[in-house]
């Protein structure tokens, strides 16, 4: 395998755009080497699909599109970003027993420091955000 290898897809700011961007990540990490039946790749999937919500649900409209970069360096480390246009970053909202959202940036630190991994958000220069997180690939292809 390459020494590093990255893909990036940018799409619409639209619910619909959340399984097709599980879709593509699962399609890029099997493509890599990653099982695509094994529980580090439902793993990605997941924050994938977290990371991407959150990009379409909390960004109120004012970014239009989101962008997924997944990198992997050396077959040691993947990387995966979302990146949004809106200025504010991640919270951790009150999830009361009742409350249907509000768990997403939860789900995402607990799979990632699960899998041994780092959480980190990078302003952009054009005012936006990227969520990063960034997981030990031998963790990712050994169950």
């Amino acid at each position: 395998m390459a020494d590093h290898q990255e893909a990036s897809v940018t799409l619409p700011s639209d619910p619909a755009s959340v399984p097709a961007v599980r879709r593509y990540v699962s399609d890029l990490l099997v493509e890599w080497g990653m099982p695509e039946d094994s529980d580090p790749a439902d793993s990605v999937r997941l924050i994938v699909s977290e990371l991407a919500t959150n990009a379409v649900l909390h960004t109120f409209g004012q970014s239009p599109t989101f962008t997924l970069d997944v990198q992997l360096d050396r077959d040691e480390q993947l990387r995966i970003g979302v990146t949004d246009s809106h200025p504010r970053w991640p919270q951790r909202l009150p999830a009361a027993v009742q409350q249907d959202n509000g768990r997403g940036m939860v789900i995402i630190r607990h799979l990632t420091a699960e899998a041994g991994g780092t959480l980190l958000v990078t302003p952009t220069e054009e005012g936006g955000k990227t969520v990063w997180i960034s997981l030990p690939w031998a963790t990712a292809t050994v169950e």
